[in-house]
């Protein structure tokens, strides 16, 4: 059984970060595509950052591009997203998100209907 758990979330003040992780477990992990996603009250579920099974395939939304890292360790099955200079905005419930089938494809995704597993979620909250 696939299962994949986020921590790190919490509250923090404009300005500061925060680490998730995301601990996946059932599944050849470097096989895998993650991506990170967000829901903010009252969206929809964005996209945050994307990394290929070995890692050298990055994607990151524009309203995170030089704030956010997303990097892996397929030796600990984990996922990170380094949060750095966050803002209010940045307020949401993140997810991590297992993508099976990049290889196949020949590209990493940002379509959230193309990642098959997905996490709990982690509320992080930014106060202005």
């Amino acid at each position: 059984q696939v299962q994949l758990v986020e921590s790190g979330g919490g509250l923090v003040q404009a300005g500061g970060s925060l680490r998730l992780s995301c601990v996946a477990s059932g599944r050849t992990f470097s096989s895998d595509a993650m991506g990170w996603f967000r829901r903010a009250p009252g969206k929809e579920r964005d996209i945050v950052a994307v990394i290929s099974g070995s890692g050298d395939n990055l994607y990151y939304a524009d309203s995170v591009k030089g704030r956010f890292t997303i990097s892996r360790d397929n030796a600990k099955n984990t996922v990170y997203l380094q949060m750095n200079s966050l803002k209010p905005e940045d307020t949401a419930v993140y997810y991590c998100a297992e993508d099976l089938t990049w290889r196949f494809r020949g590209r990493i995704t940002t379509n959230a209907y193309e990642y098959v597993y997905w996490g709990q979620g982690t509320q992080v909250t930014v106060s202005s």
